[in-house]
């Protein structure tokens, strides 16, 4: 069976250019699958691949949306899965590469079918966003599903409010719903998440984000600022920014907010990672790991 190879790992470990790394071996393309750098728009803070990455190996789902554009993981499940059958004419292993787990999860095992809310219940929660904030909807959230709160971008209110109201919903967890049994799948996966020691990984994530305002992040979020509403700019190294030209807070607090919100997010992937026992895990900075793709004996 022609196989999948999923490269995973928190914000800032290093996923690049192993998988570029990887994809010459097996000549062979790259499938994005972090949701954030699908947008155009949006090419420093999400640290895209530059040109020179691009050109090295063919991808996908990078820069293929607007922030304007509507999109959602099912979708995306939906185009990965069209397009993996025309990869595989060419190639017996295709990379699939990023830091979004649910995305990862809707390609590997299908999206689960969640009921919609009815109206009471969404105007409830809305409610309770209008009145309390994302602090209400977080402590909402806590008490009904504790196990999805410790992996839900806590941030994103619209993540926040559908889990919500999935459980109010069904009376169960969003999580046991999550539960389901896998979709069958037409070529094998296997998967990899890279991991470094805590130390080493908030170190790479502030150099990260001292180099993209180097590279002008400042300027790309002024740029899109008037979009902030948009649910593809609440995003780590855009939102923070957005209060700075607000002025509820100094350049300086930005980007120390930038850093501090990016090590929350790393510990929530590995948090959602850990959750499947299927992940082969690659310590990069122990000597004795097959730091080489080569060695892999992928």
């Amino acid at each position: 069976m022609p196989r999948l190879i999923v490269l995973t790992g928190p914000t800032a470990v290093g996923k690049t250019e192993l998988s570029i790394s990887l994809a010459q071996k097996h000549n062979t393309h790259i499938i994005s699958c972090d949701s954030r750098q699908f947008y155009r728009e949006m090419k420093i803070g999400t640290a895209a691949p530059t040109q020179k990455e691009l050109q090295a190996v063919p991808h996908h789902f990078i820069g293929h949306l607007s922030i304007h554009d509507y999109y959602n993981v099912s979708m995306f499940e939906q185009d990965v899965l069209k397009l993996l059958p025309e990869l595989f004419k060419n190639a017996d292993t295709v990379i699939m590469t990023g830091g979004s787990g649910m995305y990862i999860d809707a390609v590997a095992y299908g999206i689960d079918e969640l009921p919609d809310a009815d109206e009471t219940i969404r105007q409830q929660v809305k409610a309770e966003l209008a009145k309390n904030g994302l602090e209400g909807l977080q402590i909402w959230l806590q008490r009904l599903d504790p196990e999805h709160y410790e992996t839900i971008d806590r941030f994103n209110p619209n993540r926040m409010r559908r889990a919500i109201e999935v459980c109010l919903q069904t009376g169960k967890p969003f999580s046991e719903l999550r539960k389901n049994q896998s979709k069958k799948r037409d070529f094998e996966i296997e998967k990899i998440c890279l991991v470094r020691p805590r130390e080493e990984l908030y170190r790479r994530i502030n150099l990260r984000v001292d180099k993209m305002m180097e590279q002008g992040l400042e300027k790309e979020a002024r740029s899109l600022y008037e979009f902030r509403h948009l649910n593809a700019l609440n995003t780590v190294g855009y939102k923070e920014l957005f209060s700075y030209f607000d002025g509820e807070i100094s350049l300086e607090q930005a980007v120390t907010d930038i850093k501090t919100h990016s090590r929350r997010y790393a510990k929530r992937q590995l948090t959602w990672f850990k959750r499947d026992e299927s992940y082969r895990w690659v310590d990069v900075c122990d000597d004795s790991s097959p730091l080489n793709p080569p060695k892999w004996g992928l």
